[in-house]
């Protein structure tokens, strides 16, 4: 078993396995604390994306690599977000996603579509099944990290569906440590919607 899951890293070098698995590490941690809806989200988020955009450049893996740029960057807006404040009270505390916000999120998700397959057509990276679910994947998460952002209770049933559906990709593109982080991360994504759903109802009832 241990030689089926993990036969993969007999050729790569030591530094990029202690590199992935510190990355595991602080990527559990991060979404932990958004479950938490605790802003420490977004400082242990920097060093888990910046850490996989140096590995998934060195992997190749363009579309994987700019789902992390672009987390990188949202992190950082959303870390600022979240501590806006008007006295003593979040000035954006969870919601749910307005009518506007789910016109935008269609757009956005088209447009990074478009964009990756731009990406992977000039660098004649459509080689294999992988790079068309890869392209998919990298849609429905550009889309989950921005609800992430605005802190909208919607943004963790995307996170659930490209976390089910990156298990077996990053398996088969062989990253087992990366394959049992996204297992992990359904399990917690399920338990963040959950409890981010009953904060939000308790705010519903106090306001």
């Amino acid at each position: 078993m241990i030689e089926f899951l993990f036969s993969q890293y007999k050729n790569y070098p030591t530094y990029e396995i202690v590199l992935e698995i510190t990355a595991v590490l602080f990527g559990l941690l991060s979404v932990w604390y958004a479950k938490k809806n605790n802003i420490f989200v977004f400082p242990t988020g920097l060093i888990n994306t910046s850490i996989y955009v140096f590995l998934l450049w060195k992997w190749s893996l363009l579309g994987d690599m700019m789902i992390n740029a672009y987390y990188f960057a949202m992190s950082v807006y959303g870390w600022y977000h979240w501590t806006r404040k008007k006295g003593d009270v979040a000035e954006f505390p969870i919601a749910t996603t307005t009518l506007q916000e789910k016109k935008t999120a269609i757009y956005l998700f088209v447009a990074t579509i478009i964009f990756v397959v731009v990406v992977y057509l000039f660098f004649n990276k459509f080689t294999s099944w992988m790079s068309y679910l890869d392209t998919f994947i990298t849609g429905i998460f550009f889309v989950g990290m921005w609800l992430m952002a605005k802190r909208k209770i919607e943004n963790w049933i995307f996170w659930i569906v490209g976390d089910i559906i990156s298990i077996p990709l990053y398996f088969a593109k062989g990253y087992t440590f990366t394959s049992l982080q996204y297992l992990i991360f359904t399990i917690i994504a399920i338990y963040g919607y959950l409890e981010w759903k009953k904060i939000l109802n308790n705010y519903n009832q106090k306001y």
